[in-house]
């Protein structure tokens, strides 16, 4: 006889199976031969003997697969070892988080920095520990599922505007009085990006903070990402699996802040500390990615590309700018049916499904990187429209496909 819990699990396994809402990891693996010329490859991995052109990393600048970043993670722990051992107010924060915390500093302009293993739990813990039941914090519609995990933690009083809208946002600042409002540089699922400069002045004219979850933006974007950044946003998070390659995440801001979250935020407190080789990897992944923006033009170059052959094809997009670049199918079962035969076809993008994204809203997410070839662009645009053909979802101009998300 099973148990409730036992029954409650097969029963919601079943539902989500149904729904084509059912996650289950794969496993990959390398096949050195793939990455014998890694720096003018396309980036590919294997799945059960087969080969597939990889369109779903966030690896944006191809930094993971870099000789010289692989060196210093080798370096690193053969300096420090290969974990940290212990959490940061114990005997975890070494002198390669430190050097970290100030390169991030000296890039941004925020006076101090706080690392964390994950962006996940670097939000989380920001806003579990900065906001409580006296709080009233905007959000913008969108924002990443551990921002709102951790202000639900937190028992602030949560008001949503609606997706980059500065009306919405201004009437809710106007209405309420609000301790912070929070938006993402490029919002993940949809790829665009927030209009940071019009919400820091809103921010400014309401004495309210602005915090900007920066995960897809930073070492990506142009603009704000440089010493001026702290002038525009009072607290910045930044993660390390991103454009930089590697693993982590920091929290930027005030000195004050900073220190705030060291002494209360659990995350923090009570968890081991990201190693330190990990720690001097992110700081030469940094520096690396600082002394060769050829690779930010290049995916410039790649984006162009993709997004110029998708008009041409009559591939609808949504008008992203970003290495993001979305394709709304609606139905999550579909959406599954048309990831697997570009899988079929050696392409592998994400098959993306609610609750990560609404209900009606399934779609694939390709993502471009500096490490994509060009042919293989190409190709992944001319199986994308040969599937869309096949399976019978309508193909539509850009311009419509962004008119009617919005």
């Amino acid at each position: 006889m099973s148990s409730l819990l036992e029954t409650k699990i097969a029963a919601r396994q079943h539902a989500l199976r149904e729904q084509g809402l059912l996650r289950q990891r794969k496993v990959l693996s390398v096949d050195h031969a793939l990455n014998t010329n890694a720096s003018t490859s396309s980036p590919r991995f294997v799945l059960e003997g087969r080969a597939y052109v990889n369109f779903s990393s966030n690896d944006y600048l191809g930094l993971s697969r870099v000789p010289e970043l692989a060196e210093a993670l080798h370096l690193g722990a053969q300096t420090y070892g290969v974990g940290s051992g212990a959490s940061p107010l114990v005997t975890g924060y070494s002198d390669a988080h430190l050097a970290l915390e100030r390169e991030f500093c000296a890039l941004t302009g925020h006076e101090a920095a706080l690392l964390f293993c994950s962006g996940f739990s670097a939000n989380t813990a920001l806003m579990k520990t900065l906001f409580d039941q006296h709080d009233i914090v905007v959000a913008d519609k969108l924002v990443h599922a551990s921002i709102i995990d951790g202000l639900q933690d937190s028992g602030a009083q949560l008001k949503r505007f609606l997706h980059n809208s500065l009306e919405s946002a201004e009437r809710l600042l106007a209405r309420n009085q609000t301790s912070a409002l929070i938006t993402e540089s490029v919002f993940s699922m949809d790829g665009d990006c927030a209009p940071i400069a019009e919400l820091s002045a809103l921010c400014r004219q309401h004495h309210a903070w602005f915090i900007v979850d920066d995960a897809h933006g930073f070492a990506v974007l142009d603009g704000y990402n440089n010493a001026d950044a702290a002038k525009l946003i009072d607290v910045q998070v930044v993660t390390f699996g991103k454009a930089l390659g590697c693993q982590g995440a920091a929290v930027l801001g005030s000195q004050a802040l900073i220190d705030f979250l060291v002494s209360n935020a659990r995350e923090y407190i009570y968890s081991t500390a990201l190693s330190p080789a990990n720690a001097a990897l992110a700081l030469a992944a940094t520096q690396y990615s600082t002394a060769h923006p050829e690779l930010q033009q290049q995916l410039l170059e790649n984006i162009k590309l993709f997004k110029r052959l998708c008009r041409e094809a009559n591939v609808p997009l949504l008008g992203s700018d970003t290495a993001i670049q979305p394709l709304i199918i609606g139905d999550a079962l579909q959406t599954l049916q048309v990831a697997e035969k570009l899988r079929a076809a050696g392409i592998w993008v994400g098959a993306i499904r609610p609750p990560t994204v609404p209900v009606g809203s399934a779609r694939l997410r390709i993502t471009l990187t500096a490490a994509h070839a060009a042919e293989d662009i190409a190709t992944c645009v001319a199986q994308l429209a040969q599937v869309l053909s096949r399976v019978g979802v309508p193909l539509v101009t850009e311009r419509q496909a962004s008119d009617d998300h919005r």
